[in-house]
């Protein structure tokens, strides 16, 4: 479990880095956008001409498959591979349950990195996953361990950087052109409907934890405030710029509710503070302004997750 999802469960690993370099929206991509299927090599990879490249880490050089075929994905990051068409054998029961992916894991065996055996028994020939992950030793015994620091890098870079370590950068890069070309259209149109300055606030959680994000924390955040420009209201702002996101009360709900809100809701919550006067009063529940959507599938910031949220936000907004 990691801190991208601890707003959610309050017990999730705190011990995540926070130096999160601010994701931006001027991640530098090759410009066009067609989707290339093919294998290409890496610039930023060696081929070692023996079914390996060397991908250079945050922890160093790894000799990874040049075509890998059975990849246990860990922390969110299996959007990424599907969307590059990258074989998964194993994924972590985060993923397993998110309705976005449920049709392409359903033969996708659920894995741990606390249970060791469970990810030797699919036989992967590379597994990615965040820094923090246990038995880290162990798994590099099984196969090329590849990790990632939670926001070390913008969204849209750490999208790029799988893509090397599977020898699919152009593809990924295809990808991102692409996706910064559609969100950004959509966002200009949001902005000549809503207007400008209007704000849009993303909270999650229920009747005894509420919380809302800052520009870099998925549930969509990068969609809006990075790719798409929308507004953040200026106490989200102030408050989540430390930690990346802020603990709320019911009593100062409204002091963090934007014009428009994008309420990222766990369907089998206690939601009952939605039935209070605080809330009731709020202007943008009063104006329906609040869009639901199930938490489960707003959690990462991979590339078919990003796909599911830039649909919703654009059609909610735009009033599609």
């Amino acid at each position: 479990m990691k801190k991208w999802l601890l707003p959610l469960m309050m017990v999730i690993v705190l011990a995540l880095s926070a130096c999160g370099n601010k994701a931006n929206n001027n991640t530098e991509t090759p410009a066009s956008a067609g989707g290339s299927s093919g294998q290409s090599k890496s610039d930023s990879a060696e081929n070692n001409g023996s079914g390996t490249i060397t991908y250079p880490s945050e922890s160093g050089p790894i000799e990874v498959p040049a075509h890998p075929r059975r990849v246990v994905v860990l922390s969110g990051y299996a959007g990424n591979l599907l969307a590059l068409g990258i074989p998964l054998v194993g994924v972590d029961s985060w993923t397993k349950a998110d309705p976005n992916f449920q049709d392409q894991l359903k033969d996708v065996a659920e894995v741990s990195d606390e249970n060791v055996e469970s990810i030797l028994n699919v036989k992967p020939d590379l597994i990615i996953a965040m820094t923090d992950i246990k038995n880290a030793d162990k798994l590099k015994q099984i196969a090329p361990l590849v990790t990632y620091t939670y926001n070390k890098v913008d969204y849209l870079t750490q999208i790029l950087e799988i893509g090397k370590a599977v020898n699919q950068e152009q593809k990924a890069a295809d990808w991102i052109a692409d996706f910064k070309k559609r969100a950004q259209k959509a966002g200009e149109e949001i902005k000549a409907k809503i207007g400008a300055d209007s704000t849009v606030s993303i909270i999650e959680g229920d009747s005894k934890s509420l919380y809302t994000f800052g520009d870099a924390w998925g549930r969509g955040t990068e969609i809006v405030y990075q790719a798409m420009g929308l507004k953040m209201p200026d106490k989200v702002k102030e408050m989540t710029a430390k930690e990346g996101y802020y603990d709320l009360s019911l009593e100062i709900l409204p002091q963090y509710m934007g014009d428009y809100v994008i309420y990222s809701k766990d369907p089998a919550a206690d939601a009952s503070f939605q039935q209070t006067s605080t809330y009731k009063n709020i202007p943008a529940v009063k104006n329906n302004h609040v869009y639901e959507v199930d938490a489960n599938t707003f959690y990462f910031n991979d590339a078919l997750s990003l796909d599911y949220q830039l649909d919703f936000i654009t059609k909610s907004l735009l009033g599609n």
